[in-house]
């Protein structure tokens, strides 16, 4: 029985374990081997381990300080697979880099030298560079705040979440095919789409393309999956993010529907009104609707209704650069363009929040993966 330190944060609307690098290298098990044992991935109910068995409870982050200029932490994302012996590492989530903003601070991985910190974060998985900036008044770190977002009633301590020059992230262009439209090829033969990489890399449909409006429930949009499922593999290649030969994805692109505003009830029952934000859009993760926006996802959708040409710039309010009010299940959630003095891409602003769940030691059944 392997033992592993670990920190659970509530990042957001999601919650990652977060662990040292050294510790998990202390192990002597490779990353994949021992967060396949410690969160039982094998089990679609995850019962014998720490993961929650869902796209938002399945997460991890591996953290370590960094010594290239201009950054402080770098860590490595890990979802984890539910009932699906397999991590991937291919991509990012914004709500488990507001997680890790809070566990450096926490555990004096840069100084705190005012009432404001900001932690310059580099997700190794993709090349993001990443700012969280947290209150630390009396430069003390709190355990808690008055915070929230909405997808859940929980306070948390506040984090201004920044993308950093997202555009290009990973393919090394804004629209990885040089084209603000394409067609593919899914189950029911051609549909319009935009790939855009900005935040991470995203494929996004319209929403009447699979006869939705952009506005459903968390069930309702989940009849559209399947097909979504079959177009995110076709997006993938031809973005260039995987070959022929290559394992599926379902983290890689992010996929999901965009729509003109609608009136809608968010999963909690609260009426939002067509003018109450500028897009509708509906989401995927992994290999369900996800329950609000993945931040990756919204950094996408902000960029690309930004951008002439795209499906989202079609079907969106234009805001004349002041902030994109996204309409997801969870409610709306506002995503602010800064532009950046250097020419760059501009820096995406998301207001976050934060909680430490437990400290705990991991006690891990690995019986395979270690060294001989």
């Amino acid at each position: 029985m392997l033992r592993l330190q670990g920190e659970l944060i509530r990042g957001g609307t999601s919650k990652c374990w977060i662990f040292d690098h050294r510790d998990v290298v202390a192990t002597g098990v490779d990353a994949d081997t021992l967060l396949l044992a410690a969160y039982n991935a094998a089990d679609p109910r995850q019962i014998d381990g720490v993961g929650g068995a869902s796209s938002t409870t399945s997460k991890a982050a591996i953290v370590r300080t960094s010594t290239e200029p201009g950054i402080d932490v770098e860590y490595a994302f890990a979802q984890v697979g539910i009932g699906d012996e397999r991590v991937e590492w291919a991509s990012n989530c914004g709500n488990c880099a507001t997680a890790v903003a809070l566990y450096a601070v926490h555990n004096g991985l840069l100084p705190i030298t005012s009432d404001s910190t900001t932690v310059r974060m580099l997700n190794v998985n993709t090349g993001a560079r990443l700012t969280g900036t947290i209150p630390t008044a009396g430069r003390r770190v709190p355990d808690e705040g008055s915070a929230a977002v909405p997808g859940t009633a929980a306070l948390g301590v506040p984090v201004l979440l920044g993308f950093m020059n997202p555009a290009g992230s990973t393919t090394g262009r804004a629209l990885p095919t040089g084209r603000a439209l394409d067609t593919l090829t899914g189950p029911a033969g051609q549909v319009e789409v935009s790939l855009v990489d900005a935040g991470a890399p995203a494929a996004l449909f319209e929403a009447k393309a699979f006869g939705l409006q952009g506005t459903e429930s968390p069930a309702e949009f989940a009849a559209a999956v399947p097909a979504l499922t079959v177009l995110r593999r076709q997006a993938a290649l031809a973005m260039g993010l995987a070959a022929e030969s290559d394992p599926v994805s379902h983290a890689v692109p992010k996929v999901g529907v965009v729509a003109r505003p609608a009136a809608y009830r968010t999963t909690d029952g609260t009426r939002v009104g067509q003018d109450d934000y500028d897009l509708a859009v509906r989401m995927v993760s992994m290999h369900a609707p996800h329950p609000a926006i993945g931040l990756t996802s919204a950094v996408a959708l902000a960029t690309a209704a930004a951008t002439p040409g795209t499906l989202a710039h079609r079907v969106a309010r234009q805001t004349a650069g002041g902030p994109l009010r996204l309409g997801t299940p969870a409610g709306v959630i506002t995503a602010q363009a800064v532009p950046a003095p250097d020419g760059a891409s501009p820096t995406v602003l998301l207001h976050r929040a934060a909680r430490r769940i437990a400290r705990a030691e991991l006690l891990v059944p690995v019986l395979e993966g270690r060294p001989a």
